[in-house]
C-alpha cells in the first residue's frame, strides 16, 4: 500500500463547484443542439411549404380557363405540391417539440423570403434593368433584412427547455400568470368579436387581431401536443394523460376558426397587406403567450432579450418591405376594359385614350339609356334596378341610372 502511494496513485476529491460547472456546460450544449434542430426543422418546413404553394399556384395558372374546374386533380404537379405541403407542415410541427416557442414562431418569415425569391426567378414578363431595380429593390432589401433578423433570432433565442410531460403542462395550465393572460385574451377577443359582428367593424386590424389571439393559443397547444408525441415515441408514454386530448381539441378548434377569419380577411383586403400585418401581430401574440405559458425568457440575460427583440423588429421590417412591393389584385369594374381587348394594349401603352365614339351618346364607363341606338351596338351592361322610395326609407341600389340625350 505504501509503495502504491509512493508511485503516485492518489485519490483527489472532486469539488462540487467543478461538477456543477461541467453539468451546466453539458446542459447548455444540449439545449443549443435542440435549438439548432428545431430551427433547422422550422426553416426546412417553411421552405418546403413555400415551394409547394408556388407549385400548386403554377398548376392553377396553367389550367385557368379550362372547362373542367377540377382539372388540376389530374396533374402530377398539383399532387407533388400537396405532398410537399404535408411534408413541410410536418417539419414545422416537429420543430415545436425541440426548440422554444419564441424561436420557432418568428421563423415563418422564411416562407415570405422564399416566396419573394421564387416569384422573382420564375417571373414571366419581360423587364428592363431600370424597371427591375425600381420594382424589386424593396424586395431585395426586405429579404436582406429578414435574413439578418432570422440570424439574430436563432443566435439569441432563449435556451429554456422542459420535458413536455403531462404533469408539466397541467402545472403551466393552472399557473396564475397564464390564467391572468387567458382572462385578458378572452375579454379582448369577445370585445373584438362584438365590434366585428354587431358593429360591422371590418377593419383589417380587428380581423387580424382576432386571428393573432387565436393563433397564440394554437401555437401553445401545438407545442404541447408535439412535445408529448415525441416523448411517447421515445418510450415515455404521454398519451394516457387527459391533458393531451384537451390540448389536441383546442389546437384543432383554434386552427379552424383562425382559418375562417383569415378567409374572411382575404375576401376584403389584399393578400400582401394581410401577410405583413398578420405576421407582425401573430408573431407578437405567440411570443407573448410562449413567454407566459412556457416561461421561455426566465433566467435569460437582458442583453440576449434585447438582441432577440431587435431581431424580431428587423424581421418585421423585412417582411413589410417584401409584401409592400407585391402587385395588388385588380378589383372588379362594371364596364368593359378596353386594354383587355385584343389589339388595344399597344394603344394604351402609348398613352392614347381608347373610347368608342358613337355621336357622343354612348359610353362604356356609365350605365346609360341607349334606347335610340341600334341593337347591334348596344353593350352588355349590368342589370340595373330603379331606386324605390317608400315610407320606410329603404336604401336604394348603389348604381344610379343616367339618362342622356343625343344633344348632350
Amino acid at each position: 500500500m505504501d509503495g502504491a502511494h509512493g508511485a503516485g496513485l492518489q485519490l483527489q476529491p472532486i469539488s462540487p463547484t467543478s461538477s456543477s460547472m461541467s453539468l451546466s456546460s453539458s446542459e447548455g450544449s444540449f439545449s443549443y443542439k435542440e435549438n439548432l434542430i428545431g430551427a433547422l426543422l422550422a426553416i426546412f418546413g417553411h421552405l418546403v411549404v413555400s415551394i409547394a404553394l408556388n407549385l400548386q399556384k403554377y398548376c392553377h395558372i396553367r389550367l385557368a380557363g379550362t372547362k373542367d374546374p377540377r382539372a388540376y386533380f389530374k396533374t402530377k404537379t398539383w399532387w407533388l405540391g400537396l405532398l410537399l405541403l404535408l411534408l413541410g407542415e410536418l417539419g414545422v410541427f416537429a420543430s415545436y417539440a425541440f426548440a422554444p416557442l419564441s424561436l420557432i414562431v418568428p421563423l415563418s418569415a422564411v416562407s415570405v423570403i422564399a416566396s419573394a425569391i421564387i416569384g422573382i426567378i420564375f417571373i414571366k414578363e419581360k423587364w428592363k434593368p431600370k424597371d427591375f431595380v425600381r420594382r424589386y429593390v424593396l424586395s431585395f432589401v426586405g429579404c436582406g433584412l429578414a435574413i439578418v433578423g432570422t440570424y439574430l433570432l436563432v443566435t439569441f433565442a432563449p435556451n429554456s427547455h422542459e420535458k413536455m410531460t403531462g404533469e408539466n403542462i397541467a402545472r403551466h395550465l393552472v399557473s396564475w400568470p397564464f390564467l391572468l393572460y387567458m382572462l385578458v385574451v378572452i375579454v379582448l377577443f369577445c370585445l373584438l368579436l362584438y365590434f366585428y359582428k354587431e358593429k360591422k367593424a371590418n377593419s383589417i386590424l380587428v380581423i387580424l387581431l382576432l386571428v393573432a389571439l387565436l393563433g397564440s393559443m394554437t401555437v401553445v397547444t401545438v407545442k404541447a401536443v408535439a412535445g408529448m408525441l415525441v416523448l411517447s415515441i421515445q418510450g415515455n408514454l404521454q398519451l394516457d394523460y387527459p391533458i393531451f386530448y384537451v390540448m389536441f381539441v383546442c389546437m384543432v378548434a383554434t386552427a379552424i376558426y383562425q382559418a375562417t377569419f383569415l378567409n374572411q380577411a382575404s375576401q376584403i383586403y389584399d393578400s400582401s397587406l394581410i401577410a405583413s400585418i398578420g405576421y407582425i401581430l401573430s408573431t407578437t401574440a405567440a411570443i407573448t403567450a410562449g413567454a407566459i405559458f412556457y416561461l421561455d425568457f426566465l433566467g435569460e440575460e437582458a442583453l440576449h432579450i434585447c438582441m432577440f427583440a431587435l431581431g424580431c423588429l428587423i424581421a418585421f421590417l423585412g417582411v413589410f418591405l417584401i409584401t409592400r412591393n407585391r402587385k395588388k389584385a385588380i378589383p372588379f369594374e362594371p364596364y368593359i376594359s378596353m386594354d383587355a381587348m385584343p389589339g388595344m394594349q399597344g394603344m394604351h401603352a402609348k398613352g392614347t385614350t381608347v373610347q368608342p365614339d358613337l355621336k357622343a351618346s354612348f359610353s362604356y364607363g356609365a350605365l346609360e339609356n341607349n334606347d335610340n341606338i341600334s341593337e347591334l351596338y348596344t353593350p352588355a351592361t349590368l342589370p340595373v334596378m330603379q331606386e324605390e322610395h317608400s315610407s320606410r326609407g329603404t336604401p336604394g341600389v348603389p348604381y344610379r341610372v343616367l339618362e342622356h340625350t343625343k344633344k348632350e
